[in-house]
């Protein structure tokens, strides 16, 4: 152990010496594992790293986080998560202050900032063993070219010191002390980076990635003082170049500390290149240990009470009602109904726990209903003809309510940086019949700065049905209580498999009308298909009951398919006519876990070419349900709000309410 200390101090003294810089080494007993949610944190870019330079660390799947950074001259807001243990991917969005907008001086929208927004995406190569963790990463990899940057690295740790070498392509590359890229040894194509972008930027240019005549190496250390603090240290090879206009670095080298507040929150400083010190906050959440497995609940019960009613009651405690009881020699049969877990597998150990409670031992076979819907069917007609009826619910209303506070931000505003709103919201459902179904949404502004939204779309074609939002956000705070969706729901189940719902009212923030979706459904299969059609009314920017001189009829066929291969994923395609008229596929891709937190991506392609779409290209974006003190967060988030692409944000789809009884991925 001594001689392995005195390695690494002399390691560090010959990477410092440069630069006279001297960091005191406490090699403390702590024991830290490289891939560790503990003592990894996010850079400034919002990848798991360093301060600018990235590691090959990775937080387990369904980590996720927010990285809020201010530098100079730029300051971003990054979203990451891990849908892998092996893939980092996240989007940011960041404003540059010495940069204009645009060169029109006439144009008062070019006096403010730059922004931009974009996706980063690392996978991981090799775990480290005897040798490093390797991984390999893209920063900006479909954006317009401020940050893009490709880069192979390295991670190694001994105890409390974890250390970090890689190379760096695009803008990692400050050419200073930059070698021959070895890529170019297997193809010429990779020495030759393109400096301009196709398509206006925002698409995908595989011509660009690790491409470059020469690369820069760069490498560093992180050091765990205790399970707090966590030091950084690293060779900077961020290029000075003309886009961002980073002042003329004094150092190759930047040192920061990051502090641990709680588990969750930390705050980064760091002092970058020798001339500007920089601040971040990191938010990271493991809903796999922060949101607790649920816990079944006995109910209390009388001694007068017979075995069916315990059984009943221990199933209604626990959030399952029961419609239907029948018995046979040697089986029960039960038709449930649930909306609150999240999985078939829960429910089933609920089951399994509250007939052992209530004293029942014999085989159960179940049917299970979400708003009426047959989602599971194990009771068939021989079973049906040989059963008595012990017990059947009599159908009753309900009504259910919840009210709280929400953040909506707005995150493509080219007025502002940053814009939301804080929001008091109650979500109402009345449930007239066990199929029928009235949900309300309400929302009420307490504090947002959106009344400044004033500049209007660049593109608008082939129809503004998405680029007008500004116009409804700017008057949130004027109109009162909105109406964010006020629909009636109608949901049932022909034929064995065979699932229908009509829904009519307002159906979304910017959108009523009416229609309906039929879909094919096996629970133990892992696919599912169908189609929907709708008539869609664009509302009017008041969020009341008025809508605009626009409609039309969108459709598509859906396929649904669940892989549960060595990658899980989700997989949905449709095809058909979106709101604005265009015609196309959508494509997405996602990872659901068994405490409902969810990623995903989605890219469209339709009729509307690359000219007409502008900037972007096509449509794609991400979306996520994400836990944040205990209640789950729905997002969708594009790079660019168009309107090719667009289709209607309804509150269920039937596969979203039946997959839940598919076994999770």
């Amino acid at each position: 152990m001594l001689a392995q200390k005195l390695c690494t101090y002399f390691l560090l003294k010959n990477l410092l010496k440069k630069e006279k810089l001297a960091l005191p080494l406490f090699f403390l007993s702590l024991s830290v594992a490289g891939d560790s949610f503990d003592y990894n944190t996010y850079n400034n870019y919002g990848v798991v790293g360093l301060i600018n330079m990235p590691s090959a660390r990775f937080f387990e799947e369904s980590v996720h986080g927010v990285t809020l950074y201010d530098g100079t001259p730029d300051k971003k807001i990054t979203l990451t998560s891990n849908p892998f243990d092996w893939m980092e991917a996240s989007f940011f969005y960041t404003s540059i202050q010495n940069k204009r907008y645009c060169s029109v001086d006439s144009d008062p929208i070019c006096a403010q900032d730059f922004k931009d927004k974009g996706f980063n995406v690392k996978l991981r190569l090799k775990k480290e063993g005897i040798l490093p963790a390797i991984a390999i990463g893209a920063n900006d990899l479909a954006g317009t070219g401020l940050y893009s940057s490709e880069y192979i690295v390295g991670s190694y740790g001994i105890n409390n010191l974890d250390f970090h070498f890689g190379l760096g392509y695009g803008t990692m590359n400050s050419i200073k002390n930059s070698v021959k890229n070895p890529l170019g040894y297997l193809s010429d194509s990779f020495k030759n980076r393109p400096l301009e972008y196709e398509d206006l930027g925002g698409s995908f240019q595989p011509s660009r990635y690790f491409s470059g005549e020469r690369v820069s190496p760069f490498y560093g250390i992180s050091y765990s003082l205790n399970k707090k603090t966590l030091v950084k240290l690293e060779r900077d090879t961020t290029a000075n170049d003309v886009v961002i206009e980073y002042d003329n670095p004094k150092s190759d080298y930047s040192f920061g500390v990051d502090y641990s507040i709680t588990k969750n929150f930390s705050i980064g400083i760091s002092y970058e290149r020798g001339i500007y010190t920089s601040i971040k906050f990191i938010y990271k959440n493991n809903p796999k240990t922060s949101i607790k497995k649920y816990q079944y609940k006995k109910a209390s019960n009388i001694e007068e009470d017979n075995k069916y009613t315990k059984f009943i009651k221990n199933l209604e405690e626990n959030g399952i009602g029961v419609n239907k009881i029948s018995e046979t020699t040697s089986s029960i049969g039960v038709e449930l109904t649930q909306l609150i877990h999240p999985n078939l597998g829960l429910i089933e150990e609920i089951i399994s726990s509250a007939a052992m409670d209530a004293g029942i031992y014999k085989n159960i076979k179940k049917d299970l209903k979400i708003a009426d819907l047959n989602a599971v069917s194990e009771i068939d007609s021989n079973f049906e003809k040989n059963a008595n009826l012990i017990y059947e619910r009599k159908s009753t209303k309900n009504f259910n309510t919840k009210t709280g506070i929400k953040f909506r931000p707005f995150l493509a505003s080219r007025e502002e940086f940053f814009k939301g709103a804080i929001l008091l919201e109650n979500d109402s459902e009345f449930i007239l019949r066990d199929n029928l179904f009235f949900n309300i949404n309400l929302k009420y502004s307490l504090a947002d700065n959106l009344d400044d939204l004033i500049y209007p779309p660049v593109d608008t074609f082939p129809a503004q049905v998405r680029s007008d939002i500004k116009e409804y956000l700017k008057n949130m705070h004027e109109e009162g209580i909105l109406i964010g969706r006020a629909q009636l729901d109608y949901h049932f189940t022909p034929k064995k498999n065979h699932h229908l719902m009509i829904s009519a009212g307002i159906l979304e923030d910017m959108f009523s009308g009416y229609g309906f979706e039929y879909l094919y459904f096996k629970s133990n299969s892992n696919y599912a298909v169908g189609f929907e059609l709708f008539e869609a009314h664009k509302r009017d920017y008041k969020w009341k009951f008025g809508t605009l001189n626009y409609k039309n009829l969108t459709g598509s066929i859906n396929f649904y398919y669940r892989n549960y291969g060595y990658i899980p994923f989700d997989m949905k395609i449709s095809y058909g006519e979106y709101l604005a008229g265009d015609i196309g596929s959508t494509v997405e891709f996602s990872r659901t876990f068994e405490n409902g937190t969810q990623f995903g991506v989605f890219a469209s392609n339709t009729d509307v070419t690359t000219v007409q779409f502008g900037e972007g290209s096509f449509d794609k974006g991400i979306f996520f349900n994400i836990p944040i003190y205990s209640n789950f967060i729905n997002y969708t988030w594009r790079p660019l709000t168009k309107d090719p692409g667009a289709k209607l944000n309804r509150k269920h789809s039937l596969y979203d309410l039946l997959v839940r009884f598919r076994p999770i991925n």
